[in-house]
């Protein structure tokens, strides 16, 4: 059973809580442009992961059904403690692959460009790595996993890593020496020279322990947050396939087969001319690092909360309706993605208002294929709200 949508709400409540709390105390550690990014993050995580249950899904069928050497029984607990157990230890080479090479980092790079750590940094999962993180899991289902169990203890892992991203909760004893806790994720999401690439458990820190990963943090050596060599941009397209970008132009310049390998291979951030652009060795001073916080208007900002709010509402839909059509979550998609392209634009100071155009003809093309082909499409007319409540907004933006 897949727990995430049901525990969703439950994230969001508990978002709004950090929040408050942190206002209440002084010790605020949210920004507006940085958890809007976010959020748009893990909506296109959300939308993406039908691709995901759809390729995977296929292959841990195929191999269930004809390769596993044994099935165990999903009806005792042994089983279930052995899945959450061994999906962890999986997991552990999956997060530390995704650190230490390149192919891998770039689909999990987007989970660190938040130069923020709070709870919705949590939410901001990459929109890739459905490529290739379901190899690592592949074991699981050979000696016996069934996938029910299998999906079962995957979104508890994910569920319990939720709570760990975050500032306000000390160290907690004991229990720092065999889990997970916001203070050693903490250490993970710091790109400190003395932290980078340490503690990648995802449940239990035992795996960093025993494998020489782990580090813990310290009081004299306060966590500088985000990825070396960033991006300096709120666009969550670009977030995501800003590593691919350079490993395709690394490629390009590969006139060797060697050259070719190690692109796809070698260790993160390696290039043909045997520089290390944003990898662990790339020369990091934390105190002339500065933060990507553009100033913006707060109509600017209004604006991009009531898109925020439009986006949320697309992202529910296509996650929630099962049966929804093929060349509907298609439409929905493309136009989720480019107006969440089109916000983050406002994010970044940029004034875009060509890309605002495009987006309303995009819309209405979009309308005009709904009203002909499919014209009893339940978000027909919610579309069409979008559509004004845009032409709305254009002469406010102009004059921002």
């Amino acid at each position: 059973m897949d727990y995430v949508e049901i525990a969703v709400p439950f994230f969001l409540l508990a978002l709004l809580l950090e929040l408050a709390y942190g206002k209440l105390i002084n010790k605020n550690t949210y920004k507006l442009n940085d958890t809007i990014s976010s959020l748009f993050m893990g909506s296109l995580r959300g939308t993406s992961g039908i691709l995901k249950i759809g390729f995977s899904g296929y292959v841990y069928y195929q191999i269930e059904t004809h390769f596993a050497l044994w099935r165990m029984d999903s009806n005792l607990w042994i089983t279930w403690i052995f899945a959450f157990v061994a999906y962890d230890f999986f997991y552990y080479w999956f997060h530390r692959f995704s650190h230490e090479r390149q192919i891998f980092w770039a689909s999990h790079v987007a989970h660190h460009q938040s130069e923020e750590y709070n709870l919705s940094t949590a939410l901001r999962q990459t929109g890739t790595g459905f490529f290739i993180s379901w190899i690592f899991y592949i074991p699981l289902f050979l000696i016996g996993v069934p996938s029910y169990v299998m999906v079962s203890v995957g979104t508890l892992n994910l569920i319990y890593q939720f709570w760990v991203h975050s500032r306000h909760i000390p160290k907690l004893g004991w229990y720092e020496l065999f889990f997970v806790t916001p203070s050693n994720h903490r250490v993970h999401h710091a790109q400190n020279d003395l932290y980078i690439d340490k503690n990648y458990g995802g449940v239990f820190i035992i795996w960093d322990r025993l494998f020489s990963t782990f580090q813990e943090e310290q009081d004299d050596e306060e966590c500088v947050y985000g990825i070396r060599g960033a991006i300096k941009t709120f666009d969550p397209v670009k977030a995501n396939i800003h590593i691919y970008q350079k490993i395709f132009k690394d490629l390009s310049y590969s006139i060797s087969v060697r050259n070719f390998y190690n692109v796809l291979t070698a260790k993160t951030g390696w290039c043909p001319d045997g520089s290390s652009e944003g990898s662990s060795d790339e020369s990091f001073d934390p105190t002339t690092f500065t933060k990507h916080d553009p100033d913006i208007k707060p109509f600017t900002k209004f604006y991009v909360f009531v898109q925020f709010l439009c986006m949320a509402y697309a992202a529910v839909v296509l996650l929630a309706d099962k049966n929804l059509e093929y060349d509907h979550g298609v439409i929905l998609i493309a136009l989720v993605i480019f107006s969440m392209f089109c916000t983050s634009q406002w994010l970044d100071a940029k004034k875009i208002m060509h890309l605002e155009y495009s987006k309303l003809v995009g819309i209405l093309i979009g309308l005009c294929y709904l009203y002909f082909f499919s014209p009893e499409f339940f978000l027909l007319n919610i579309l069409m709200i979008y559509f004004f409540l845009n032409i709305i907004f254009l002469p406010f933006l102009r004059r921002t």
